[in-house]
């Protein structure tokens, strides 16, 4: 019998090392023991007498890319037997090679469900938690409180250090602490819910937000129970409104469709969109903070029947922080004039909130935002729709489109037609101005700006049918 001591429940590293070798050496999953410090975590572990040496690493042994990948996540579950069933199947995949592609197999389809539910506690963490500020012999720092399901928190490390850059804060769990000085990262031991601070003065902003937001017409509770469960409503300021938010639904509803757009309503949500804005402008969801000049967030009335997004800002809007202010944003001006819309009654953002660029010489040369980068402000992105809750979105360009569709569409093939978003909203696709700028020949230019015209006048149509 051979027994493996992790030192940490969640080392992926650590087991590698350890079950490469004994596979290698072709060590039946039997015979091997898996444990962490002193802690048996294998069922199989028991009272092994007769401990034999682990076999020295050892080349040659190579495993299909997904195993990493499915490893990575099984390793930070709370199952018992997550190392020795994953040895199992790293055994298994050298007489079959393609068995992590068969989701019958029972072993394969258990690590599968294993891994599922390291992601879905990776994606509450990030979802539920709730940072609140206290003061310390520096200054502000934010503490939050989690009781995550598996050992994610190690995990998810990178992912708070790149969204809170600026912030000195500290997240608490159970197992163990993260903390977080503006520089580097630190590990502490476990805490309690008693080491975590209460409440603090934002959570007033937080509250009238999500009131604002909150659409008694799409009220699903089962749905919205199963997304956020309430065993993380003790640690969200906001959940305390939610059952009377629920308890009232029906009668809002009916008030909001018979006071749709009122002042009172508008007040509302133009504190709400206030709010909003200002925790954009410490955006870090992705690395481009790093590089511009400041978030360009969206502009226009809260109560707006149109909203036009476009792809990110760019040279001229990164330096004035407002949108479609440089040669893209005056012929879309040009446009909307000629089709008669009045662009001081619209909503214009931008799918990403930070100008993406490449510097040739001293110039900024606009660079494409990736998928990651559109899929980091599509939070910002649902939150101005909740907000403006337009009758039309326009998308300007791919980029857009795929922001408010969540994929990829071929500007071409869905350009003139009504569409309908995620959420149930009308919306429409068409190009982005700039791609008016860079048309040389004159005639086409003028043809095309034409049909972009008529794009807009059928987004306004839209509205009035």
């Amino acid at each position: 019998m051979r027994t493996v001591t992790l030192p940490a429940p969640d080392d992926f590293d650590a087991w590698r090392d350890a079950a490469r070798p004994l596979a290698a050496a072709e060590v039946p999953p039997g015979d091997v023991v898996w444990q962490v410090g002193d802690d048996a975590v294998d069922l199989f572990a028991g009272n092994a007498a007769d401990r034999a040496p682990i076999p020295s690493a050892t080349g040659g042994l190579t495993v299909p890319r997904p195993f990493i990948d499915l490893a990575r996540n099984v390793v930070a579950s709370n199952d018992p037997e997550r190392f020795s069933l994953l040895y199992t199947l790293l055994t298994r995949l050298r007489a079959e090679p393609r068995l992590i592609e068969d989701r019958a197999d029972p072993l394969v389809r258990r690590l599968d469900t294993l891994a599922k539910n390291v992601r879905r506690d990776i994606h509450k963490m990030r979802a539920f938690l709730r940072f609140r500020e206290v003061e310390d012999d520096q200054g502000a720092r934010y503490v939050a409180w989690f009781e995550p399901e598996h050992h994610i928190v190690r995990a998810n490390a990178s992912f708070f250090v790149n969204r809170f850059a600026s912030m000195r804060w500290s997240i608490l769990t159970p197992e163990l602490s993260l903390h977080w000085d503006g520089q580097s990262l630190s590990e502490g031991p476990g805490a309690t819910r008693a080491d975590a601070p209460d409440g603090d003065p934002t959570e007033a902003v937080w509250k009238t937000y999500y009131a604002s937001i909150f659409n008694p017409a799409r009220v699903k509770i089962g749905a919205m129970l199963k997304e956020m469960p309430r065993k993380y409503w003790k640690n969200m300021p906001e959940t305390a409104l939610v059952p009377q938010l629920i308890a009232t639904a029906q009668a809002r509803e009916s008030s909001m469709i018979e006071t749709a757009r009122a002042a009172d309503t508008g007040s509302n949500s133009a504190a709400a969109w206030a709010a909003l804005r200002e925790e954009a402008l410490s955006c870090t969801r992705c690395h481009l903070y790093k590089h511009a000049t400041q978030t360009v967030f969206g502009e226009g009335p809260v109560d707006a029947q149109l909203m036009f997004v476009g792809e990110q800002p760019g040279d001229q809007e990164d330096l004035a922080g407002h949108p479609f202010v440089g040669p893209a944003g005056q012929v879309f001006n040009r446009a909307l004039a000629t089709a008669d819309i009045d662009r001081s009654r619209v909503y214009v953002t931008n799918a990403v909130k930070h100008f993406k660029y490449e510097l040739r010489g001293k110039r900024r040369i606009h660079a494409k935002p990736g998928a990651g980068e559109i899929e980091a402000c599509r939070w910002w992105i649902e939150q101005e729709q909740m907000l403006v809750r337009p009758e039309i979105s326009v998308a300007l360009g791919a980029t857009a489109a795929r922001s408010l569709f969540g994929r990829v569409l071929a500007i071409g093939r869905e350009r003139g037609q009504a569409l309908t978003l995620p959420d149930g909203g009308g919306a429409l696709v068409t190009v982005h101005p700039s791609y008016l700028l860079r048309l040389q020949d004159k005639a086409q230019a003028e043809d095309e700006f034409g049909r972009f015209v008529a794009d807009l006048k059928m987004a306004k149509g839209l509205i009035a049918a």
